[in-house]
């Protein structure tokens, strides 16, 4: 490293995470998360500020530009605390530790996250974006950063005190052993739970609640797997039709991506119009496999073409020819947020002639005032983000077209669109590559795959398998993340329990046993490295992992399903095809202490509940055998319903399943529809199939 590196560079220029590498040229003499960085803040007896962000995040950018590169205040910064930073999405771990503990002491949560540590890594204070003055209620930064140091410098011994007390209180809260011995919930219960979500529905919009709104695909899963298991979706109120108006609301806004598919993070108003616009995988993925689930209920081929649009954006923008799936792509370009996919009237005048122009402008209703506002960026203004008032059908009738002539210029129109847009500097990627989250895009291409009969999306997910396989699994145990051909990060539970998911989709979609015996091997695992065998339920790190000041067990969702919620489904589902009554067990552990530790929470569990809902469903099996070029027209028939609570067993050797004896392979194709133990007469056409399938949907 010359001197021109070292004055221009820190320390995270050595760093793979493209978050880290944003902050390298800051003059914060920032450290990454370790050894290096604890034991200076030690030796110097100075604390720590731990800046928590990742790459995609708007307001991270805007407090790096506002502070971090503002010399001044990294002046401060680096005088008086030892700065650490962290990429959440690299460290989830760290991550989930001082989110905790900010949401306890602020009330709420948020990116970027900024807390103060003692030398022994443990919080005394926290908040979330600081503005480098006093506004909007906040503290400008560089007033908190001063007294701060000043309160350390002259009342260490009651900080100390302070963060001991609110740490060994975090770790009571997850040490302490709940009722495990019998299930709390009932079907009556998950239907309380249900009319909370009916309370805080919005009619008019879809979504629930005020803004901000976020799409919540694991509230929205859960309400479809209730909604189906009730069989009550016709009902205006009920769980599918909340599901069902909300998908349509957040597609009619521009949180959905219009030119080339794919979903915003979070709409800022109620009416999902203007997002915040990074896109996350982990939003696109467990949203094109709702949307799939929508398409399985309704057979409405919108809910195809918008689960395919967010794939296709997905394989085209998010992915890389190795079969993985990058993190996501940032909100902003050329340093202004939304810039990449907002347009003016005139640009629309521009780019067609009149007739096209005015179509055009009321297909995405744009109109000369434009619809975005950002107080940061001015000269936006008159600016508007893509949306849709009206279906094809309606728009049609209002200028007088037919819906096939109305589609042409349609299609013509969004072809012209995107053509143009790609012009503009686009918005950078994250390129690192994470095992949950991949997990997630392989459950949906894998259910997508086999729902839509999309060979393609199945050969892109067997090759995301061999990857993670061949890269990622190394002694029996995972790595969280993959970057510049280097796996790093031991695995987290999130990871082993979300790939196991995507392969027992993978396996129900091609009938190939070697990805159910994989899922089997990572759940044994799971069990081993995860769970609490003292209080029960599973850890968020491995027993082996790095020495927290908390090990934390997740029970609510975040964005993505919760580690414990994930380890439920998967418990359910390996128990059953591999006749293991003890890994049932583990999922009632789980359910029973979730639900007595989350009695008051109204939001939050759901994918815990989607677990119930599995347990307390009549136990119901399916299963397809005969050679694979045989089995096709039986397979698509299923793949016709939306069965969450059935096991599906397909495929022309044996498995393990309670009928294991009448799975052989043979040159017919049988089917087996089983309830509660007892199977119908084997169905050796599609017509009994079909009555047989029927029976068991609505029983």
């Amino acid at each position: 490293m010359d001197t021109t590196d070292r004055i221009t560079k820190n320390r995270l220029s050595r760093e793979t995470s493209p978050y880290l590498l944003q902050h390298q040229f800051n003059p914060v003499d920032w450290f990454p998360w370790g050894q290096e960085a604890f034991e200076k803040s030690q030796k110097d007896n100075k604390p720590i500020l731990l800046s928590i962000g990742y790459s995609s995040c708007h307001w991270c950018h805007v407090m790096a530009h506002e502070s971090f590169e503002n010399t001044q205040i990294a002046n401060l910064m680096n005088d008086h605390f030892i700065n650490i930073k962290v990429d959440r999405e690299e460290r989830p771990d760290v991550d989930s530790v001082y989110m905790t503990f900010t949401q306890a002491l602020t009330g709420q949560g948020g990116w970027p996250m900024t807390v103060f540590l003692t030398p022994e890594l443990k919080p005394f204070y926290a908040g979330t974006y600081y503005p480098p003055n006093d506004s909007h209620g906040r503290p400008g930064f560089p007033k908190l950063l001063s007294a701060i140091s000043k309160a350390w410098n002259n009342d260490q011994e009651n900080i100390l005190n302070s963060a001991n007390n609110i740490t060994l209180q975090m770790q009571k809260n997850v040490q302490k052993k709940l009722p495990a011995s019998s299930i709390p919930l009932t079907s009556n219960s998950l239907s309380d739970r249900v009319e909370i979500f009916r309370n805080s529905y919005d009619e008019t919009n879809g979504g629930f609640g005020n803004s901000p709104k976020f799409p919540s695909p694991t509230n929205l899963e859960f309400l479809l797997t209730h909604g189906s298991s009730q069989n009550n979706q016709h009902d205006f109120k009920s769980a599918t039709s909340m599901v069902l108006t909300t998908l349509k609301k957040m597609w009619e806004g521009g949180i959905y991506d219009h030119l080339a598919g794919g979903f915003s993070r979070y709409s800022v108003d109620e009416k999902w119009l203007i997002p915040h616009f990074e896109k996350m995988l982990y939003d696109n993925a467990q949203l094109a496999k709702l949307y799939t689930h929508a398409y399985q209920i309704t057979e409405d081929m919108f809910y195809k073409e918008i689960a395919t649009e967010t794939i296709e954006y997905i394989l085209t923008d998010l992915y890389d020819e190795n079969g993985t799936f990058f993190a996501s792509q940032d909100a902003d370009s050329e340093g202004v947020e939304g810039k990449f996919f907002v347009w003016t009237s005139e640009e629309f005048d521009k780019i067609f002639d009149s007739n096209e122009s005015q179509i055009a402008k009321i297909l995405y209703n744009v109109q000369k005032e434009g619809n975005f506002f950002d107080p940061h960026h001015p000269e936006l203004t008159g600016r508007s983000v893509l949306s849709r008032k009206y279906e094809s059908e309606n728009l049609a009738s209002k200028l007088e077209l037919t819906v096939q002539e109305l589609q042409t210029k349609l299609n013509k129109i969004k072809k012209t669109l995107l053509e143009e847009r790609k012009k503009r500097i686009a918005p950078k990627i994250d390129d690192k590559i994470l095992t949950s989250w991949n997990g997630l895009m392989l459950a949906a291409l894998a259910e997508a795959g086999r729902v839509f009969g999309n060979q393609y999306y199945i050969e892109v997910a067997e090759k995301n398998v061999t990857f993670f396989r061949e890269n990622m699994w190394k002694n029996n145990r995972f790595f969280h993340t993959y970057k510049d051909n280097r796996a790093s990060v031991d695995g987290l539970l999130e990871d082993y329990t979300f790939f196991t998911i995507g392969l027992i989709e993978l396996y129900k979609a091609t009938g190939n046993n070697k990805h159910l015996q994989w899922a089997k091997k990572i759940f044994e695992q799971t069990i081993n490295l995860f769970h609490d065998d003292e209080n029960g339920a599973f850890f968020d790190t491995p027993k082996d992992g790095e020495n927290f000041v908390l090990r934390q067990k997740s029970i609510t969702d975040s964005p993505t399903p919760s580690g414990n919620g994930a380890a439920a489904i998967v418990a359910i589902h390996l128990s059953r095809y591999f006749n293991k009554n003890e890994w049932q067990t583990l999922a009632e552990e789980v359910i029973n202490i979730t639900f007595h530790d989350t009695q008051q929470v109204n939001y939050g569990v759901s994918t815990v509940l989607q677990s119930a809902e599995f347990l307390l469903a009549p136990r119901k099996e399916i299963s397809i055998t005969g050679r694979k070029n045989l089995r096709g027209n039986f397979e698509r028939k299923l793949a016709e319903y939306f069965l969450p609570n059935v096991t599906i067993a397909v495929g022309d050797d044996n498995i393990y399943l309670p009928i294991e004896n009448i799975l052989e392979s043979t040159d017919t194709t049988t089917a087996y529809v089983c309830s509660n133990f007892i199977c119908q007469l084997p169905a050796t056409s599609i017509s009994e199939f079909t009555r047989q399938l029927d029976n068991l949907v609505n029983t």
